[in-house]
């Protein structure tokens, strides 16, 4: 309920998180094209109106391709509000030379104000770990379009979903890379602590695609695990404060939510930062958002909930299901990867992997 006065005079308590004020979830599209991808992964919500997307529009990427194997699939679909029709924006080469194992579409992808996409790869030979390429990061033109790759020593299967800082001419990108001595050795999964955060500082000339200007590693020793359910367990959702001066991690492995002071300017890495809160309502949190209030929205891995955190304490609110699919044990279990929201902040989209969909709740 919002706050407000009823006709008796009563007055309404203010809500205490975002979540209560969320009353309904409406199934938007089957996010599938024509060349059977499927697995929905990342979102990413167009800034600006250019080529073919319109501002407002939503990008989710997918993971797996139509023999459902995980790091294979190379499509991003465009959802448009204003006609609630899907159309395919890109369809990436699945063997891009100039990427590392070629192309398998992650939970990292942004849209910035210039017009560029920039997306992850985590790409798999056979959708197991155990043939996994160090990926990339792809940019690619407003018509979905490959023109350039980001390929670094710091950058090994982008695997969580980018916080972003963009000026237009110059923006800053944080990713976290989980794949780090994942999968190397065939059938054995450890948890490898070697995931970080990357920082990427870009700049972007006028009608030209961004360039780094400078990489950092700002967080390092989070833990990463191969999975033959999901791939990859690790560090996934990155969310900035509303200064800029703090960044939350998900920290799959750990169970927990850290932070990482002085993003934008630090210049070594903070390892795996300070635990802003652990355990509780947190089931393997992956996706996260910042809610117009300044509350983390966090999804679980291991059901169907979303978790709200107020950040200035490091309480966690509520936990809220949005996926309560009984086919899976826990409902939801495994279902839930990105999750951002909408521009006017009234309500969040999210992807349902399990059945393939693009959700809005509000």
């Amino acid at each position: 309920m919002f706050g407000g006065l009823l006709e008796s005079g009563t007055v309404l308590a203010e809500p205490i998180g975002f979540l209560e004020t969320v009353h309904r979830h409406t199934t938007l599209i089957n996010t599938v094209p024509d060349n059977g991808d499927q697995n929905p992964y990342a979102i990413a919500i167009a800034p600006v109106s250019v080529g073919q997307v319109k501002e407002g529009d939503v990008l989710v990427d997918n993971f797996n391709n139509s023999s459902n194997l995980q790091g294979t699939g190379s499509t991003i679909i465009d959802y448009h509000p204003d006609t609630k029709q899907m159309t395919l924006f890109a369809t990436l080469p699945r063997e891009l030379k100039d990427c590392p194992g070629g192309i398998g579409l992650s939970t990292a992808m942004t849209m910035l104000k210039s017009g560029w996409v920039i997306i992850g790869s985590t790409p798999s030979n056979d959708g197991t770990a155990d043939t996994k390429g160090a990926g990339c990061l792809v940019v690619l033109d407003n018509q979905g379009k490959v023109v350039s790759t980001f390929v670094s020593p710091s950058i090994n299967d982008p695997w969580g979903n980018m916080a972003v800082v963009d000026n237009g001419s110059t923006a800053t990108l944080f990713v976290s890379n989980a794949g780090f001595g994942v999968g190397s050795a065939r059938g054995a999964h450890p948890v490898v602590n070697e995931a970080n955060v990357l920082r990427l500082d870009l700049d972007i000339p006028e009608g030209k695609p961004p360039v780094i200007k400078r990489e950092t590693v700002i967080g390092s020793g989070f833990g990463a695990q191969a999975d033959k359910g999901v791939f990859l367990i690790g560090p996934t959702g990155l969310a900035l404060s509303a200064d800029n001066k703090l960044l939350y991690v998900s920290d799959a492995i750990g169970n927990q939510i850290t932070v990482i002071d002085d993003p934008l300017t630090r210049d070594t890495s903070a390892g795996t930062g300070r635990q802003l809160t652990a355990a509780g309502l947190l089931r393997r949190p992956l996706a996260m958002t910042t809610a117009p209030n300044g509350h983390l929205l966090v999804t679980n891995a291991l059901n169907g909930q979303v978790v709200e955190i107020d950040p200035q304490n490091g309480k966690q609110l509520y936990a809220r299901w949005i996926d309560a699919d009984r086919a899976q044990t826990p409902p939801g279990n495994g279902d839930l990867f990105g999750i951002l929201m909408t521009p006017q902040g009234d309500g969040f989209y999210y992807v349902e992997d399990d059945v393939n969909t693009l959700v809005l709740a509000k």
